[in-house]
């Protein structure tokens, strides 16, 4: 019995590696694979959890609200306190505000469900959590072209409105002042994302700048994290209040440990993290983000969104 417990524990490991590196379909694979009916209370409990944060990170909040249930009964059952607060920090993920909804000039937080019911809409959405453009239920990444995405995003905070040549310029070629050569570039760069985008919006010249046009959908909105950080994503990962080596940050945000080590560096000069231990044994790690769900945040493999 023991051996079989030990065993699901080991594996639960393996499958919550890989929802928190976004690999969600080899996630949900390895999980249906367990048998957990037979486990106690706490191994039930966290299958129910990573059964929830998978269902999270795929915006299926009903699921994600069921499954909780189930941990809910399975940690009241197996009576560890620890495990019952990890399941009401759950429940908060679940309800708390997880992005910002920007349209027409205002901006509000959306919670998970009004973020599934945003993309389940015929709206089309720049969404620049996941960098990608929505509508219908379908999505075009753009995730590799950052400076299509920064028009495709100024341009959809503006609609119905346009956006100047020079704010697209400075904006998204991260420049002081434009000139001729910036001016031809745009246009280089708007055509492209023409192309890109014309199965679902025109972008029109006007005598200023340029002017989103959607085909189909009657609302345009730009959907952003609750707070634009540089190091958002980083915090995300620490924000579940666990203990990370800078390597295995690395490894889970595809990047190098270099890079992560000066991003840590520099949330530690702002007392945004916190470490401990020396050498291969320091860890990181920073309270929650208080009131702010991450699982937008979280990396996420593209053939799975």
């Amino acid at each position: 019995h023991g051996d079989h417990v030990n065993a699901a524990h080991a594996r639960y490991l393996e499958v919550r590696r890989a929802l928190l590196i976004g690999r969600i379909d080899d996630a949900q694979r390895m999980l249906d694979e367990l048998d957990h009916a037979a486990l106690p209370a706490a191994s039930r409990a966290a299958h129910e959890l990573i059964d929830a944060g998978i269902a999270m990170r795929r915006l299926q909040t009903h699921a994600a609200r069921a499954a909780l249930e189930r941990a809910t009964l399975a940690a009241r059952e197996a009576a560890i306190p620890a495990l019952a607060a990890e399941v009401d920090s759950a429940w908060r993920i679940l309800n708390a505000p997880a992005a910002r909804l920007i349209a027409q000039g205002e901006e509000r937080l959306l919670r998970l469900d009004e973020v599934e019911a945003l993309f389940a809409s015929n709206a089309f959405v720049v969404d620049a959590c996941r960098l990608c453009v929505r509508e219908n239920g379908t999505s075009m990444s753009l995730a590799t072209r950052p400076v299509l995405f920064t028009l495709a995003r100024m341009l959809a905070q503006a609609w119905p409105g346009d956006v100047p040549r020079d704010a697209l310029i400075l904006r998204a070629f991260r420049i002081r002042e434009a000139d001729e050569t910036h001016r031809a570039r745009l246009r280089v760069e708007m055509g492209r994302l023409r192309t890109m985008l014309r199965a679902h919006a025109n972008i029109d010249a006007t005598p200023r700048g340029f002017v989103l046009k959607p085909r189909h959908a009657r609302d345009v909105a730009v959907l952003a994290l609750p707070v634009e950080d540089e190091h958002a994503p980083l915090l995300a990962f620490l924000a579940d209040g666990e203990s990370w080596s800078s390597s295995a940050l690395a490894i889970a945000l595809g990047a190098s440990q270099r890079t992560v080590q000066r991003s840590l560096d520099a949330l530690a000069a702002s007392g945004k993290v916190q470490s401990f231990g020396r050498g291969r044994a320091r860890r990181w790690t920073t309270p929650p983000m208080p009131g702010f769900a991450t699982a937008l945040l979280l990396p996420v493999d593209l053939a799975s969104d």
